[in-house]
């Protein structure tokens, strides 16, 4: 399981009509292609497997136990903590701290890195997540998502620091998301494609249901906020006018979905193509989104499935990361939708 690319090498995992793949066999299956693998990242994925199942246990019964709405805490980035927020960011740290394989994790919900345990040995990864993107919207049934990312280590031995985490997403040795909606889904690369599983609760088994996924070269949707319209840049509204005029020839005008859950929205970009954009505004010229949490992880499963993700200036994945909590504007979706949004924020067009 190599490290991703631009151009990665994919190795193919051969299965029959209607053969029953679960998540376990397709990561063994993986490195099985890698006789160098010691199977540490192998058994990250697991543990990724693993608590996505109990996230989604507790996101599904949410209405009816108390676990619903705001703990009256605000978190790192001011945010209101919900409930369930602490009891992913829980889970996530507890099916982690022990097992050998990391040396320090970094959470969107923790203002500074976790470190393993000292009775517990650390190992050669780094996990960052976001435990729960999207929570705000349990109370009305929108679909949410756990965010993740790994990388090697940096420092030779012993508990993991800051430099660990504070990386460039190139470095990436596999990233993810799962999405509670309707079903559970995981969706993960290791720099080999995108493969996603769906959860089968009469079984308790992630199934592989979509294999080496890719996306549309381009697409007819884009996703974003126009709440904020009166903050964009001019180079933001340009392109927003330019994907809203009528030009039936190249397909537009193009047609607005926007959720307001990250997964949800790139999740579904993933799949039909099109855009996901929280682009800078004059309120938050940095922009929004977390490099490390959101944006790495994310950027990585596009280009992976064949799309892009940027800044509107930069390639996302080439970033070096100053900040734990760094945030950063963000295009991302079918390369050609995001190549013309580079053009307008560039002053290209």
């Amino acid at each position: 399981m190599s490290s991703v690319s631009k151009t990665a090498s994919k190795t193919p995992i051969v299965t029959r009509p209607n053969e029953i793949v679960t998540i376990e066999r397709h990561i063994l299956d993986q490195q099985a292609a890698h006789p160098e693998a010691r199977g540490d990242l192998s058994k990250l994925l697991y543990d990724i497997a693993l608590t996505g199942k109990l996230i989604a246990r507790e996101v599904n019964k949410a209405g009816l136990v108390d676990i619903l709405g705001e703990t009256g805490v605000t978190n790192v980035q001011g945010e209101t903590v919900q409930k369930l927020d602490d009891f992913a960011n829980e889970c996530f740290v507890k099916t982690f701290d022990h097992g050998g394989q990391l040396c320090v994790m970094g959470s969107e919900e923790v203002d500074d890195p976790i470190q393993i345990p000292s009775k517990f040995e650390c190992g050669d990864y780094v996990l960052l997540f976001d435990p729960l993107d999207g929570s705000s919207n349990i109370d009305v049934n929108v679909s949410v998502g756990s965010i993740w990312s790994i990388y090697r280590r940096k420092t030779e031995s012993g508990p993991g620091t800051l430099e660990d985490l504070l990386r460039c997403g190139a470095e990436q040795v596999a990233a993810g998301y799962v999405v509670y909606g309707s079903s559970t889904m995981l969706v993960y690369t290791t720099g080999e494609g995108v493969s996603g599983f769906t959860l089968d609760p009469s079984i308790g088994e992630f199934l592989l249901s979509h294999p080496d996924m890719q996306m549309p070269k381009a697409g007819t949707v884009y996703s974003l906020n126009e709440g904020y319209r009166n903050l964009f840049f001019d180079s933001t509204v340009r392109y927003l006018e330019h994907l809203q005029t009528n030009d039936p020839d190249s397909g537009r005008p193009h047609s607005a979905r926007y959720i307001g859950s990250m997964v949800a929205d790139v999740h579904r970009t993933l799949l039909y193509g099109g855009i996901f954009m929280y682009p800078a505004t004059k309120k938050a010229p940095g922009g929004k989104l977390r490099l490390m949490y959101e944006a790495n992880p994310m950027g990585m499963i596009m280009e992976q499935a064949g799309g892009m993700a940027s800044t509107g200036k930069e390639r996302i994945l080439d970033i070096q990361a100053t900040e734990l909590h760094q945030r950063i504007p963000l295009y991302m979706g079918s390369e050609e939708n995001v190549k013309l949004a580079v053009e307008f924020e560039t002053g290209v067009r």
